[in-house]
């Protein structure tokens, strides 16, 4: 599989761009003439970094507003496209994106389309560039793949071909499956492009909401299936127009990118059992391990577990680390930290196989994270996550590895064994933040090295607007991540840690007596239980003197209560009643504006 990226996906300027394609393991480029128009480096200049650096220049892009005019026009069009031929001849580019007209087209006749199309072709040949002609979804006349494939049959010159373009051909919802009609030879480039289902004008769906692939709603396996089946071979190449990646740091953006394409590759590989561009299989995780909170200094975490309820197991024999228990759910506090805040800052799955998981990762560019590890401790595998959260594989039982390194913990009640108060206690999910710049790459990350699939994203109104929420989750639910995104002006919102239990109620009132003031609910959010679901009275009063929130579903009942937050995390105390698949959703607004306050 050859990879190339389009420059405008990226930030900064046109040799900052190259050098991050290039460390990110792309083979080639799609140079934007706009990105050459404003950089100071000559067109040779360019070349020769792109020699050095390994990378070829696979495209120059975009000729615009070329056919279907009168003569007069399409005279000073030639003009314009020679100018540009002798530009890409000083740059080593042969070929170049011609995009359907769109701006200045008022001639709607095939035959004439086609004949000043072979024009055009007849002149690039003099140069020695191909011609790779695209339907733009709004394009005036042409703006449908198979209406561009046919001009170009039409036209029929030897250096005239097609580009197809992902985007443009999925959001106006136009059959992928007759480009396998296309001689894969004449299939000239191709762009990929993911996107959220939007209801609003193509244009600006596609200038301002691209994504890159596995992070939208576009079957990219199946389309790229058909391009693959017609008997394309060239790279297979990136074109997102998107706000938020053309502000992000350039390495990391270009590494986002790099992932996408391998694991699409992969997912299209895998569908088609084909035996190239496979990677290892993403190991199924049958639940959360562990989670971490860090901070130089923890006690009031400490304190706040013990009130809760959780068992304290123990500290590491050569780590300053402690760990706490309630149920199946272990949490890790880790003072080898600089942060003065209590912060989320890992958590652990259980898979089949760690080291396969690991090299899955790796395969996908997720970073290796240096655990220090002494003779006789357990082995775990760690990577991080975009944002720096660490994840950590491990495939062995934790009552006969890790848990054994901590010492000291409460012997009656916490034998090793991980199992402690209830036992039907467990990490119910974990809530990640992300700031604006971090959100759609954490959801790629989850989705191709962890294995996880999305559900539909929901907006919770907050005090400062709308918090953007998507959960990833395992097949079985045993794990999931809600992915919270703030507005762009708005704090990043605490992370949580959501613990399962039964018996909230009896839990709840331990709690208290212990001392932990849960995070309080105003009193005109029962009055709208009350409205909502008819609760019996008694019911609602206990649910109020506790600071209890309640939701009800057609399949089951949600009973939850929160913490204080401490620096950047707070803990979450979680009841299913039934079959209750959510989240309490209805209540996030109450939570977000008590903790606001």
């Amino acid at each position: 599989m050859r990879t190339s990226i389009a420059t405008v996906c990226l930030s900064g300027s046109l040799t900052a761009k190259l050098h991050a394609c290039a460390e990110a393991g792309f083979d080639g480029v799609e140079i934007m003439d706009t990105d050459l128009l404003v950089s100071y480096e000559s067109p040779e200049e360019i070349r020769t970094l792109c020699e050095r650096l390994g990378l070829s220049i696979d495209l120059f892009q975009p000729f615009r507003d070329f056919e279907g005019v009168e003569e007069e026009p399409l005279q000073d069009n030639l003009r314009r496209a020679e100018e540009k031929f002798q530009l890409m001849r000083r740059l080593g580019a042969d070929t170049v994106l011609v995009c359907s007209n769109a701006g200045t087209a008022t001639v709607d006749d095939d035959a004439r389309v086609a004949e000043q199309l072979g024009r055009l072709a007849d002149l690039a040949a003099g140069y020695d560039i191909r011609i790779a002609y695209e339907a733009l979804a709004w394009g005036r006349f042409v703006n449908d793949y198979r209406h561009a494939w046919k001009l170009v049959e039409m036209a029929d010159r030897p250096n005239l071909g097609t580009c197809l373009d992902s985007f443009h051909i999925l959001a106006r919802g136009h059959d992928p499956s007759a480009i396998e009609q296309i001689p894969g030879e004449k299939i000239y480039f191709l762009q990929l492009a993911d996107a959220p289902q939007l209801d609003m004008d193509v244009l600006s769906w596609s200038r301002h909401h691209r994504l890159f692939p596995g992070e939208g709603s576009f079957d990219l396996t199946a389309f790229l299936t058909h391009v693959l089946r017609a008997g394309y071979r060239g790279p297979l190449s990136l074109e997102v127009f998107n706000d938020t990646f053309r502000q992000t740091d350039v390495v990391s953006t270009a590494a986002h990118a790099r992932r996408s394409l391998t694991w699409l590759a992969d997912r299209t590989a895998a569908a088609n059992s084909w035996e190239t561009d496979r990677l290892e299989d993403p190991q199924p995780l049958q639940d959360v391990d562990f989670v971490e909170i860090s901070g130089n200094s923890l006690d009031d975490v400490d304190e706040m577990l013990a009130q809760l309820g959780f068992t304290f197991g123990g500290k590491h024999r050569s780590k300053p680390v402690r760990l706490w228990s309630l149920g199946e759910s272990r949490i890790i506090l880790n003072e080898q930290s600089r942060e003065d805040s209590p912060r989320l800052s890992a958590v652990g799955v259980r898979v089949d196989s760690a080291e396969q998981a690991a090299r899955r990762g790796a395969a996908l560019g997720a970073p290796a994270v240096f655990r220090r590890t002494y003779a006789g401790e357990h082995v775990l595998h760690p990577v991080a996550a975009p944002d720096g959260t660490v994840v950590y594989w491990n495939d062995q039982p934790p009552e006969g590895t890790w848990i054994r390194e901590f010492e000291g913990g409460d012997a009656e009640s916490f034998d090793g064994s991980g199992r402690s108060g209830s036992r039907a206690a467990c990490v119910d999910h974990i809530n990640l933040s992300y700031r604006w710049h971090e959100f759609e790459e954490a959801v790629l990350f989850f989705h191709s090295v962890l294995g996880l699939s999305s559900q539909d994203a929901q907006d919770v109104p907050g005090p400062q607007g709308l918090v953007r929420s998507q959960v990833m989750r395992s097949t079985d639910g045993a794990v999931r991540l809600p992915l919270n995104l703030a507005p762009p002006t708005a704090p990043m919102p605490a992370r949580h840690v959501a613990v399962g239990c039964t018996g909230i109620v009896e839990l709840a009132r331990a709690a208290r007596r212990r001392g932990l003031q849960f995070l309080k609910v105003p009193d005109n959010y029962y009055a709208d239980l009350r409205a909502k679901f008819g609760l019996q009275e008694n019911f609602l009063t206990e649910l109020q003197e506790l600071d209890l929130l309640y939701d009800r579903s057609d399949s089951g009942e949600f009973i939850h209560f929160y913490t204080p937050t401490l620096g950047d995390v707070f803990l979450e105390m979680v009841e299913r009643i039934g079959d209750y698949d959510g989240y309490g959703a209805p209540n996030a607004p109450v939570r977000l504006a008590a903790q606001r306050s």
